[in-house]
């Protein structure tokens, strides 16, 4: 899903202030550099994120091409190092793989984890099937209960990434995750990057985010020459219609996350 293109300006304001200041911006760990990883690195550092890659062969010739091409003093370390240094780490890992990473990237207590994988087989119709239960990023949380697990980045192709404007228009990235503020955190990271957040509420709608992974890959499997972005567009007609209704409590109205504008407001009610 690599494509060579260049890569889009962030977006000016989040939560209607200005960006992260250049003095606030955490440490981003990429661990892994393959193709979405020095996608993720390079949009990041472009935004002015110091970006450690954790590598298995930190100082092997493909690890010195992607620090090169990602520049803005980028560097590559063992992948534990990385985990050590980052105060966001996003874990670009395929499956079956990740499990070994996960579980053996030291202590990542407090940190933010972002677990952008698609854990997937090839099902005997030809079609591709989620290969792991219940998810991914919940298999991770599990590995590393002291982490602050997020799902999110794994229903769009590396090009997105790398221009979010391939698409046409805004493409839709769902996060989810068991802690608001690591939510709220990688949404604005989202945000920056031209990209459109939505809340899917806690980690086990991990399970629903990597199904929608598959149902991205259909195109690729069949070899289609339309592909798909995931865009959801705002409305509020349940609000308009069930006006009295919509004004109970919900389960989470205290603590639900504050996610970026990234769209209009929905058009009035009539």
């Amino acid at each position: 899903m690599k494509r060579n293109v260049v890569v889009a300006m962030c977006t000016a304001f989040i939560f209607g202030a200005p960006m992260v200041s250049l003095a606030e911006r955490e440490t981003i760990a990429i661990i892994g550099t393959g193709d979405l990883g020095d996608s993720l690195g390079q949009s990041l550092a472009n935004l002015g994120y110091p970006v450690i890659y954790g590598s298995r062969a930190p100082n092997s010739e493909k690890a010195k091409a992607i620090i090169a091409k990602t520049g803005k003093g980028a560097i590559a370390v063992s992948q534990k190092e990385a985990a050590r240094r980052g105060d966001i780490v996003f874990l670009p890992i395929g499956w079956p793989a990740m499990e070994t990473v996960a579980k053996d990237l030291g202590n990542l207590d407090g940190k933010i984890v972002v677990d952008p994988s698609l854990p997937w087989s090839q099902g005997e119709d030809g079609y591709p099937k989620v290969s792991v239960d219940p998810s991914s990023a919940e298999l991770i949380q599990q590995w590393n209960p002291g982490a602050k697990v997020v799902k999110a980045f794994g229903t769009m192709g590396s090009m997105i990434i790398d221009n979010p404007k391939a698409a046409g228009g805004l493409v839709t990235i769902p996060v989810a995750s068991n802690h608001r503020d690591a939510k709220e955190r990688v949404a604005k990271l989202i945000d920056e990057m031209g990209l459109d957040p939505v809340d899917f509420g806690p980690l086990r709608m991990a399970r629903s985010i990597e199904a929608m992974g598959i149902i991205y890959m259909i195109p690729l499997i069949r070899h289609q020459k339309a592909e798909w972005e995931f865009y959801f567009r705002r409305n509020a007609d349940w609000v308009c219609r069930f006006q009295e209704e919509w004004a109970d409590p919900v389960y989470d109205a205290d603590d639900r996350a504050v996610m970026p504008s990234s769209q209009e407001p929905s058009a009035p009610c009539p």
